[in-house]
């Protein structure tokens, strides 16, 4: 059985204009933001959807998929939040740089150092595969109820940056790209094209 499944990142928020860590924070769509989902709106980027829509649960995600989708019914999969930076939210890395405990977290290339009263890279990519097996069998109801058609089931999830990139550079992790190439522009993503229960290849959205 194939389908699609789209996973998008929310649109422009102050944090990503005043480049800060955050994840935990649960801050709104800037104007621009808003503007720029507005525009690619009109050019047509994002799919129609007949299967199942989806967000973090977190509120620019969630205004993110109102402004291309519309007030839809959506489920929440907490799991696809974006990393908790702990004591580090909403600061740049300029703040941190001189910070023994943020340097530490930067240069951990095995995943186990945890930021304070944050996660760890392990912690954090874990959770997010545990979240995308969850979305996988949400979306695995609308292609049952496809499966005697010759309509593909297609889903869509409105899910974080870092979130995309941990999915991305796992599922596909024989093309052997860093985690941060995976990460797409804000309001843009990826098309998965599922077979099996599995992503088996993608296109950028």
């Amino acid at each position: 059985m194939e389908s699609v499944l789209h996973i998008i990142r929310h649109g422009i928020t102050e944090g990503n204009q005043k480049n800060w860590h955050y994840g935990s924070s649960d801050i709104p769509l800037a104007e621009e933001g808003i503007d720029n989902i507005r525009n690619l709106k009109l050019l047509k980027v994002y799919p129609d959807i007949n299967g199942g829509f989806f967000t973090s649960g977190m509120l620019r995600t969630n205004q993110t998929l109102n402004l291309i989708y519309g007030d839809v019914d959506k489920k929440y999969v907490r799991n696809l939040r974006e990393i908790n930076f702990g004591e580090f939210e909403k600061k740049t890395h300029e703040e941190l740089k001189d910070d023994e405990r943020y340097v530490r977290w930067i240069e951990d290339e095995i995943g186990n150092v945890k930021l304070p009263n944050g996660e760890s890279k392990t912690e954090f990519q874990e959770r997010v595969i545990s979240g995308f097996m969850e979305l996988l069998d949400n979306h695995r109801l609308s292609e049952l109820k496809y499966r005697h058609g010759d309509v593909v089931a297609n889903s869509l999830c409105v899910c974080h940056g870092g979130v995309i990139g941990a999915i991305m550079s796992k599922v596909f992790e024989r093309e052997q790209r860093h985690f941060v190439e995976w990460i797409p522009r804000p309001a843009r993503g990826f098309t998965l094209y599922i077979k099996n229960g599995e992503a088996v290849e993608y296109k950028e959205l």
